[in-house]
């Protein structure tokens, strides 16, 4: 029952922790995003109206920071909006249309499973093409191929050349590709004003993978758009650069906390587990006293002795671990909505793990008692 509550807990953590990554997955991975608002502020002293003050991000400083930064794979510009798609006679509403430059692919993580992305001069001519979501295919056009069909967003008519890679229902309501619409920028500005008063661009820079931390990359940056919006030195920075990796950290140290709760919860059931061990294994002992003598006087060395029954401690043990182990793999099967639950490798070479050493050091002790009987008053013990 230990092993069962600790892999239990732990079986559910790791399956609860690796959804909501991924629902955050539209944040990318080692991305610094420049934004009016800081992701590290806490809630006490907030200087939201200093921060909702600042000017939001432009073209003009993406071109600059794509020509100038040597520590970043890519740099890209983009903006979103719900809007509602028709095709004939049927709608779709709610869907997140984002416009976005040829570099967008670069930064984040699109996984295209139809068609194909933009070429470098369809966004730069802001043609209307789009690449849409399996879910808004769908509902477009029910079983049917959908590139180079026609949908119209806002009254503009737009050509699918790309149909993103179906996700499925995300853990949290977070935004999915299923349900999202991707066209060029330019196309976008045609339809929408992008500006402090209208649809703020978000720039996004990749980080390169030898850049621990984005610490060489923030430091470019910070530089490169003082520079661009002429602070002087001692003026404060009117922007904030917001690293993707802060949200999946906080997630990771919510679910360490629940991780200690889990030791704690399985902690209890072990203990018991494992005194109940201890007593088979005194019972076990006392009960082979007069076998134990025989075989010390047939020569049996002391280490046999206690290997012996430490083996048969661990083996209890484990025939315990092992239960809990399938009991745990049976509740994967137990459908819970969106989430997916999922025994992995590790916690099951944990489990086994922590088996053998409370199997150990439950026999320890009626082992080392067994190992050190004189065989004379063993072998002469009812």
């Amino acid at each position: 029952m230990g092993i069962f509550a600790i892999i239990a807990v732990f079986t559910l953590v790791d399956s609860l922790e690796n959804n909501i990554r991924s629902s955050f997955s539209f944040l990318g991975t080692n991305v610094m995003r420049v934004d009016r608002f800081p992701f590290s502020e806490g809630p006490q002293d907030f200087p939201w109206w200093k921060y909702f003050r600042r000017p939001p991000g432009t073209v003009a400083e993406y071109e600059f920071l794509q020509q100038r930064l040597t520590s970043a794979e890519a740099v890209t510009i983009s903006a979103s909006s719900n809007t509602t798609v028709k095709a004939g006679s049927n709608a779709y509403q709610g869907m997140e249309l984002t416009g976005a430059a040829y570099s967008y692919q670069d930064v984040y993580e699109l996984s295209i499973e139809e068609g194909r992305y933009f070429t470098q001069s369809e966004i730069n001519a802001s043609r209307n093409f789009a690449i849409i979501g399996r879910e808004i295919a769908n509902t477009l056009y029910p079983q049917q191929v959908v590139i180079g069909k026609q949908i119209k967003i806002k009254g503009m008519k737009f050509i699918v050349i790309g149909v993103f890679e179906e996700e499925g229902e995300g853990l949290f309501d977070t935004p999915s590709k299923d349900q999202a619409c991707l066209i060029p920028y330019g196309a976008f500005s045609k339809m929408y004003y992008t500006g402090r008063n209208g649809m703020e661009p978000t720039i996004a820079v990749k980080g390169m993978v030898e850049d621990i931390g984005l610490v060489a990359l923030e430091n470019e940056m910070t530089g490169l758009l003082r520079a661009k919006r002429g602070l002087r030195p001692r003026d404060e920075d009117n922007f904030a650069l917001n690293k993707t990796e802060f949200i999946q950290n906080a997630i990771g140290s919510i679910f360490d906390v629940i991780s200690v709760a889990g030791w704690v919860i399985g902690g209890f059931s072990i203990l018991v587990g494992g005194f109940g061990i201890a007593n088979i294994m005194f019972v076990s002992v006392r009960e082979r006293t007069n076998i134990i003598g025989i075989q010390k006087s047939l020569g049996a060395k002391n280490y046999f002795i206690l290997f012996q029954f430490l083996f048969e401690s661990v083996c209890l043990s484990l025939i315990g671990g092992i239960t809990g182990i399938i009991i745990v793999y049976f509740m994967t099967f137990i459908q819970l909505g969106s989430l997916d639950i999922v025994l992995s490798f590790s916690n099951i070479i944990l489990g086994l793990g922590v088996s053998t050493i409370i199997g150990v050091v439950s026999g320890i002790v009626p082992a080392t008692l067994a190992a050190r009987m004189d065989p004379v008053e063993a072998i002469r013990t009812n």
